[in-house]
Formats: structure tokens, C-alpha cells, sequence
């Protein structure tokens, strides 16, 4: 059986519930690839890392289990769920059905504020990438894509991507920081506000298309050039 190594978390505040902030964290961290499938994870030696009790990192565990994220392994942790390339496969079909028409549906020159509203955002996915903050990276980028679909108005289609989202793994975002290809991907967010705000949306629904292939075709895969 494979054995946890120190993972590179955050420590947690008093903004949020102790449960709330370590889910979240445990999340990127899962989306990112550093946490990953066939390694167990104890409650107590994460709640080291976090430096808080193992109370709220059990029962954002706990959560994350509820989710699909995890599974509990009896009298010793919890081990991230393993998704096949199949699985991968079927959560890029979902999100390129939902995601595509829905951002490309958004783009209108008449709403150039609401998009310029996301530039920080985007900025701080660049930001991420050049200077390698993977979590950080991951957390941003969750972000932007949450609050562009938002302006749809439809809070369930939200809350679906957001959920694929959060299933996905991302294990070669290392390889592609290290070879410094990662901030080409952050910047399609920009290049996506600059084509949302100029009202073309074949040039959004091309950029997004590609985004999500991106995230599938490289991402999931270390090895991929």
C-alpha cells in the first residue's frame, strides 16, 4: 500500500468553519493532482499539516466522501477515489455540452462591465501559473469559471459544473508549470473576456472547447507533450 507524503497545505484561519477551510484546501489539493488515488490519507497527519485538530479534517473528509471524492478505508484514513479514462472522458463530454453553448450564449458586447468584473480573476490565474502556486492555480481558476457561468442566471447548471469540476484530476499541471507551458493555458482566460467582451461567440465557443480538451488531453495525463 502506497504511503502519504507531506502535501503543500495551506494554513487554515477563523473566516470560515475549521471543516469548511480544510475541505476546501483538501479539494484543490484533490483537483490538482497532489493528492492521489491509491495513497491513504489519515485524518490526523493531514490535521498536522494544517495545524489544527483532526475533528474538522475528519469531518471535511467526511464531505468530501459524500461528494465521490473520497472513500473511507476502515481503522485508517480516507483514499481518494480513482477515475478511469473513461471517467475522465465522460466528464469532458458533459462539461464541452454544458459549458461551450452556455459561455458562448454570453457573449454581447452590451455586457463588456460584467466581464471586466472577471479580469482580476482571470489575472490571478496568470499570476498563479508564472510564479508555480498549483493550489493557488486551481483555486482561481474554479473561481472565474463559477462566477462566468453565473451570470447565466441558472444556479443549477452552476452548481453541475461545479461538481464535474471538482470529480476532474489534474495530475500534470506539475509537468506543465515545470515546462513552463502552464501560463499558455491561464492566459486562454484572458484571450476568453477579451472575445466575450468584443460580442464573438465562435471565438468563445472556440476558446472554450479547447480549454476543456486542454484540461482532458494534457492535464490528466503526466506523461502528455
Amino acid at each position: 500500500m502506497a504511503v502519504e507524503g507531506r502535501l503543500d497545505l495551506p494554513m487554515v484561519g477563523e473566516r470560515q468553519s475549521l471543516r469548511e477551510q480544510v475541505a476546501h484546501a483538501l479539494r484543490a489539493a484533490l483537483v490538482a493532482g497532489e493528492m492521489r488515488p491509491g495513497v491513504v490519507y489519515s485524518a490526523p497527519v493531514l490535521a498536522g499539516q494544517f495545524g489544527v485538530s483532526a475533528t474538522p479534517v475528519r469531518e471535511a473528509m467526511l464531505d468530501l466522501a459524500k461528494e465521490g471524492l473520497v472513500e473511507a478505508v476502515r481503522n485508517k484514513g480516507f483514499r481518494v477515489t480513482e477515475l478511469s479514462d473513461r471517467d475522465l472522458d465522460e466528464l469532458t463530454e458533459i462539461r464541452q455540452l454544458i459549458e461551450v453553448p452556455t459561455v458562448a450564449r454570453l457573449a454581447d458586447a452590451a455586457r463588456a462591465d460584467d466581464f471586466e468584473r472577471l479580469r482580476p480573476f482571470a489575472q490571478e490565474i496568470v499570476d498563479a501559473a508564472e510564479r508555480g502556486d498549483l493550489l493557488a492555480y486551481v483555486d482561481a481558476d474554479l473561481r472565474f469559471h463559477v462566477e462566468l457561468l453565473t451570470l447565466s442566471g441558472n444556479a443549477h447548471l452552476v452548481a453541475v459544473v461545479r461538481d464535474l469540476r471538482n470529480r476532474a484530476r489534474l495530475y500534470g499541471l506539475s509537468q506543465l508549470s515545470q515546462r513552463g507551458t502552464l501560463t499558455d493555458s491561464a492566459r486562454e482566460h484572458l484571450a476568453l473576456l477579451d472575445a466575450l467582451k468584443s460580442g464573438d461567440g465562435g471565438a468563445v465557443r472556440h476558446i472554450m472547447g479547447e480549454h476543456i480538451q486542454h484540461v482532458r488531453g494534457i492535464w490528466a495525463d503526466p506523461d502528455a507533450e
